[in-house]
C-alpha cells in the first residue's frame, strides 16, 4: 500500500496548505443559538473580517446561521487550527462581554474540506449563502443579513 505524503496529518485534520480554499463548518456548543440576532451574528463576521485584515484568510464566501457557520477561505500564512482558534476567541472575547457572560460558545474542533481546483467555487458559495433558506429562516435570501460572497 502507497502512503501518500501528509496522509495521516490530513485524516487528523493537521495538515493544512497556504493558498488553498477550504470550506469550514464550525458548530456552537450544544447548538446553542448564540448568533440568532443581527447584533450577536456581527460579531463573528467582525472576526472573519479581522482574520483577513491580518492576511490569515482570503473569504470568499460566508454565512453565520444562529448556531454554527460556514465559511470558504482562501488559507494565507496561517494552519487551519490556528485560523479557527483565532477566529472563535474574537467572537467569544466579544460576544460574552456584550452578554456579560463567561464561557465557551463553541464545540470542539470544527469540520472542513479542501476544495479540489476542478470543483466550481461559485457553487459552493451559492450552496452556503442558501443556508438560511434551506433553514426556513427567510424566504428570500436577500432577507437574511449575515452571508456575503464574493461573486455577488
Amino acid at each position: 500500500m502507497t502512503t501518500r505524503p501528509h496522509s495521516q496529518q490530513l485524516r487528523s485534520g493537521c495538515y493544512s496548505q497556504s493558498g488553498q480554499i477550504y470550506l469550514l463548518t464550525v458548530n456552537t456548543r450544544d447548538r446553542e443559538p448564540f448568533f440568532g440576532r443581527f447584533e450577536t451574528g456581527r460579531l463573528v463576521v467582525d472576526a472573519f473580517r479581522k482574520a483577513q485584515e491580518e492576511q490569515f484568510a482570503h473569504s470568499l464566501a460566508w454565512v453565520v446561521m444562529p448556531d454554527h457557520f460556514h465559511w470558504l477561505i482562501e488559507l494565507q500564512e496561517i494552519g487551519l487550527s490556528k485560523l479557527i482558534a483565532r477566529t472563535k476567541s474574537r467572537a467569544t472575547v466579544t460576544f460574552n462581554r456584550l452578554m456579560q457572560r463567561e464561557g465557551s460558545l463553541w464545540q470542539d474542533g470544527f469540520h472542513n474540506r479542501a476544495i479540489r481546483k476542478e470543483e466550481d467555487l461559485q457553487t459552493v458559495a451559492r450552496y452556503i449563502v442558501a443556508n438560511p433558506l434551506r433553514a426556513g429562516l427567510v424566504t428570500k435570501i436577500g432577507d437574511y443579513p449575515l452571508w456575503d460572497a464574493i461573486w455577488v
